[in-house]
């Protein structure tokens, strides 16, 4: 999922200040599990925004809502009364939904209330890790299922630096090296052999290298 976290009040109070209308848009999947954007936090962050303008003597209005997804148009449609009755919109989704508010809703000014921070998972309550970079060339069934280039501090594709300590990290010690993860469960797997094969350097064009990427699927086009 996309993981994010909202960002300091001081910021939003900022970014918010031209305006005396406000639609807080929550998005109730990535940003909702990641406690950045869902229900409680929009109205939370909706009662401090409150607080914070009255205190400075300053009248604002705020409407709360929250649609599922902010990336697609079939639920960002929900929100086009709550949005035709503001002057702008603080979205607390990924940037992608940000985005995607901005071309639904061009005449608005769409704000984010969140910083996109990467794609991760959940390992357990309260502790979202990195695993992914959306490289556009997975390899994660050569490495067992752990990616090298995420994963590694020195994004290494063939073998270990040597530098790695108890199985940590020697650039951070808090963190597991990739690279002995990755052996690991290779031998779990009775997959070493895998190890064998060389990897020349990452083609970056299937990145963000060569600028926004898509991904079409005709099969689905209507």
């Amino acid at each position: 999922m996309i993981v994010g976290e909202q960002k300091p009040i001081s910021e939003i109070k900022q970014i918010l200040s031209p305006y005396k209308k406000v639609l807080i848009l929550g998005c109730g999947t990535c940003v909702k599990t990641c406690f950045a954007g869902g229900d409680d936090e929009v109205a939370v962050l909706g009662s401090a925004l409150r607080l914070t303008f009255g205190a400075a003597g300053r009248e604002i209005a705020i409407e709360e809502q929250t649609i599922e997804r902010q990336c697609e148009d079939e639920f960002i449609q929900e929100s086009a009364a709550a949005v035709a009755r503001n002057e702008a919109i603080l979205s607390l989704a990924c940037g992608a939904g940000v985005q995607a508010l901005a071309r639904r809703f061009a005449a608005t000014p769409v704000l984010p209330g969140i910083n996109t921070t990467f794609i991760g998972v959940l390992e357990k309550p309260g502790l979202f890790t990195e695993e992914c970079s959306g490289c556009g060339d997975c390899k994660l069934a050569v490495f067992g299922g752990i990616c090298p280039f995420t994963r590694c501090a020195k994004k290494l594709l063939n073998g270990p630096c040597g530098g790695s300590q108890g199985g940590r990290c020697e650039v951070n010690s808090e963190t597991d090296c990739a690279w002995h993860l990755i052996i690991e469960r290779l031998k779990i797997l009775d997959q070493m052999d895998h190890l064998r094969v060389y990897h020349p350097p990452k083609n970056w064009a299937a990145s963000l290298a060569s600028g926004p990427r898509k991904l079409i699927r005709e099969d689905h086009m209507l």
